[in-house]
């Protein structure tokens, strides 16, 4: 077994799989993410480790507003379509940045990316997102609205609930495409006990017609009822896909990572596991059939959403070419199946953890923990992790919260006294933080550290029947605005998922105000720029807390490239190519960054999409 691991992580990882003929190019950017594999991977090589060193801002494109941005743009042939402008879709020459036309929209539009639909003889193309709680169809050439489709142009996800929701269903999930079918999930908005339910809907692309309706939490008859109280759905809420799906094209399976039911950090009215929540689930896309699922979470307690999408990539296992399907979380844990029978490549164990002491609580006495591959993110937060950079008082608090607090590991239950909650519900992973290179294996995961204090708060007054607790958020931010933890807050990791090893792990990005001060590399404080790789060993990701964006080399972790921003950068990049040139694309429309300590408020009006290219020699 041994001799087997050290042909595994010696031989597999430098060598391209084999790769099944009809998958999808690699060479455009037509879908958020890339595709509908989520991969994040380009396979153009024209920008490669020789010359990244000369890449230059190529053309600029500003947003026109105040607004933060973190849209992934998408390239159809020479177009690039962008949300600008006070939530308008715009559509841009995507060599130049020249504005070509631009649709505005009454209300919010999902902020991070949209999806791209054509008839086979390219007839119909099409633009769909959601805007104000409605599937729109543009059309793709010209922004006007598609009147055929749905209602005048929009459906309303609404149609199909089982309960009545007044509020409108905004969701920054842009979903997938499959062949003539739009995957959309609904939202569960707000940390509140009555979240309204968050079913995946499928829709007809060419008339806004409902297809089919996976219910999150079961009804009855259906798969995991029994994790429920008895008819749970009918008031149940949360479970939702807010963060993104895949779908892998040639099986016709969509795989969606499920949220956290609702109340978040108390569960004294959802007895059991609570099936769908926190689970992978994979279903068959045209019909809406549960194919597998596995729960990466049970009765969760701690807003441990699985927050990234599923990547879909090849891996040499067992002496065998495996589809697999690998999920990152929040705690830190890299999941991986087998992507058509929802096996785990490596075993699962289901370990011991600590009980709540919170009255009616009903807390798993187990969760799962993956022997392999290791976790990306630390999963501690005791007193010699504390944070040099803070002064004296605030150390001093630290270390009173970390006495008096509950501190039993990632699975630590909310409590009264208040628990700590490492990397915390706002760390590990994220959307658009993880990208693979399908073709080798390899897989890489910007993570965030960043403990929580989970103190529950009973109301003011006191009610029969059921306590409605409350949780105020509070990421242990100090006087200087930074985490209570030392760093690194966020670190970059390679993986093989051959061998299921770490191949490097380095700091992602620095802090503007401390990397001043000759700090050095001490990581992003709270990334949330998406990570994209190439073929050519490239690995891009952009940070808000130094307004940065870097290219890293994908065999070392070695920084070979970084360039200033204007703003902060939160999202996916884009790489594409126009008349045999490659392109780089950032969304730089994030303001300050989300908790950027110290670092100075951006230009007015600096938020634009940057897209580079390379430069003479």
């Amino acid at each position: 077994m041994n001799a087997l691991r050290r042909i595994l992580a010696c031989g597999a990882a430098g060598a391209a799989l084999a790769w099944p003929a009809d998958l999808r190019s690699f060479a455009s950017w037509t879908q958020y993410g890339g595709g509908p594999d989520s991969s994040q991977y380009s396979s153009l090589q024209q920008i490669d480790k020789s010359n990244v060193s000369r890449l230059e801002v190529a053309w600029t494109y500003p947003t026109g507003d105040p607004a933060r941005y973190n849209f992934n743009p998408i390239v159809i042939d020479r177009t690039m379509y962008v949300l600008a402008k006070n939530n308008s879709v715009v559509a841009l020459d995507a060599a130049t940045g020249k504005e070509l036309w631009s649709h505005a929209n009454q209300g919010a539009v999902g902020a991070r990316g949209m999806n791209y639909w054509e008839s086979r003889d390219r007839a119909d193309r099409r633009l769909l997102y959601v805007n104000a709680g409605y599937l729109t169809a543009l059309d793709a050439r010209t922004g006007q609205t598609v009147d055929s489709f749905g209602d005048h142009g929009r459906t309303d996800l609404r149609i199909g609930l089982d309960r009545d929701v007044k509020r409108a269903l905004d969701t920054g999930n842009p979903g997938r495409i499959f062949e003539d079918i739009a995957i959309v999930p609904l939202p569960a908005p707000g940390l509140t006990y009555d979240a309204p339910p968050a079913d995946i809907h499928a829709y007809d692309v060419r008339t806004g017609k409902l297809l089919w309706v996976f219910h999150v939490v079961p009804h009855p008859g259906e798969f995991g009822y029994d994790t429920w109280p008895a008819d749970a759905w009918k008031t149940s809420g949360g479970v939702h896909n807010w963060s993104e799906m895949s779908v892998d094209p040639r099986r016709g399976i969509a795989y969606i990572p499920l949220g956290s039911p609702r109340y978040d950090f108390y569960g004294g009215n959802r007895q059991g596991d609570n099936l769908f929540g926190n689970s992978l689930l994979a279903l068959d896309a045209r019909t809406g059939k549960r194919l597998w699922h596995y729960q990466l979470v049970h009765h969760d307690l701690w807003d441990y959403d699985l927050p990234a999408a599923p990547k879909l990539l090849t891996v040499r296992h067992n002496g065998a070419n495996v589809d697999a399907v690998a999920q990152p979380t929040k705690q830190g844990f890299l999941f991986v199946f087998n992507r058509a029978t929802g096996e785990p490549l490596w075993p699962i164990e289901e370990r011991r953890v600590p009980p709540s002491d919170v009255a009616g609580e009903f807390s798993s006495s187990t969760q799962p923990f993956p022997t392999r591959p290791p976790p990306f993110a630390r999963q501690s937060f005791t007193e010699k992790d504390l944070n040099p950079y803070l002064n004296e008082a605030d150390q001093a608090r630290v270390r009173e919260v970390l006495k008096t607090s509950r501190n039993e590991g990632p699975f630590t239950p909310p409590s009264l006294r208040g628990s700590i909650e490492m990397p915390g519900h706002n760390g590990g992973a994220n959307w658009g933080s993880s990208a693979v290179d399908p073709q080798k294996g390899l897989m890489f995961i910007v993570s965030k550290e960043l403990p929580t204090l989970l103190k529950l708060v009973p109301p003011q007054t006191e009610g029969g029947g059921f306590v409605h607790y409350s949780a105020p958020i509070d990421f242990l931010f100090q006087s200087n605005g930074l985490s209570a933890i030392g760093p690194p807050w966020s670190q970059l990791t390679a993986y093989d998922l051959n061998a299921g090893t770490i191949q490097w792990q380095v700091p992602n990005g620095t802090v503007g105000g401390l990397a001043g001060q000759g700090r050095g590399e001490t990581g992003a404080h709270f990334p949330r720029g998406g990570v994209v790789v190439t073929a050519s060993g490239l690995v891009f990701v952009a940070t808000s807390s130094d307004r940065k964006i870097r290219a890293y080399d994908e065999d070392t972790g070695k920084v070979l490239w970084q360039k200033d921003l204007p703003a902060g950068s939160e999202g996916i990049p884009a790489i594409y190519e126009v008349a045999g040139r490659e392109y780089l694309a950032v969304c730089v429309a994030a303001g300050n960054g989300y908790f950027a300590p110290k670092l100075g408020a951006a230009p007015a009006g600096a938020g634009a999409y940057v897209v580079f290219g390379l430069g003479k020699k």
